[in-house]
């Protein structure tokens, strides 16, 4: 992490980990590869460049000893918090020098430092601009049909036009789902967000919106507000973790990316 000087701003990242998660439960110290998902999400968002502090906002007194341990800052929020980007709101309201807020999501145990900088860097160089998050192409008509996955459509200026759990665009001459592929570009929604400051706390501040509500995907309420979005394309993928299911294909994940990285070191040495 960089150290800022006074003509920076200053850039805190917050990771949000709920213990009573719906779908499941202790979803923050899942095991995955010998470490608790948090940490995984922790140690990656680490790598970052840009940002100056991390912080872990838990609801739980387990997911804070346990973040403790492996040497993570911890705020404690309360459990009836509606939404991760709330719960990010009362961390930022803690730290008044920061400038640019990072919401990097708990589940998110593969993002890469880089993915935080991609999005952080918009807000660097642009200061019309107020909020940022990444999309990346998809490629497999799993992820295409997948509700799980949200999908972005975005302007010529890379600005949200809408996010949707559907398949958007709806590609009209396409026979199935392998010709979508092949005819248009769709791009998946990464949930991991920039904001300053004053953009966080305005939409914090709003209610809930008829689109999000149908849809589930609180950046809607952004844009029926009239935020204005960038988004950032990246040729990085990382993986949510929101089911059993998921854990699952997480901790195959590791395994295969473990013993990648093993073969790697060992063919360096020979």
């Amino acid at each position: 992490m960089i150290v800022s000087d006074k003509k920076s701003p200053y850039i805190l990242g917050v990771i949000p980990a709920r213990f009573a998660s719906t779908r499941l439960m202790g979803k923050p110290l899942a095991n995955i590869g010998g470490k608790p998902m948090i940490q995984h999400t922790y140690e990656n968002a680490s790598k970052s460049k840009l940002l100056n502090k991390i912080i872990i906002a838990v609801d739980d007194d387990k997911v804070a000893d346990v973040c403790k341990s492996f040497g993570a800052a911890v705020m404690m929020t309360p459990r009836d918090v509606k939404t991760g980007s709330d719960r990010i709101a009362i961390v930022a309201k803690e730290f008044p020098r920061a400038d640019i807020i990072v919401n990097i999501q708990g589940d998110e145990p593969f993002i890469k430092g880089i993915m935080i900088d991609q999005a952080i860097e918009p807000l660097l160089f642009d200061e019309s601009i107020n909020v940022s998050t990444l999309a990346k192409k998809i490629l497999t008509v799993d992820e295409l049909n997948s509700p799980s996955i949200p999908k972005v459509v975005f302007d010529y200026e890379n600005f949200a036009l809408y996010f949707s759990r559907s398949t958007i665009p709806y590609v009209r001459d396409a026979k199935d789902e392998s010709e979508i592929l092949e005819m248009a570009d769709i791009y998946k929604h990464i949930g991991l967000y920039a904001f300053r400051k004053e953009s966080l706390f305005r939409f914090t501040s709003l209610e809930q919106t008829d689109l999000e509500r149908w849809e589930k995907l609180e950046q809607l309420r952004m844009l029926e507000h009239g935020f204005k979005i960038k988004v950032v394309v990246t040729e990085f993928d990382t993986f949510s973790v929101d089911t059993p299911d998921d854990l699952k294909i997480a901790r195959r994940l590791y395994s295969k990316l473990k013993k990648k990285k093993l073969k790697n070191e060992n063919t360096k040495k020979s």
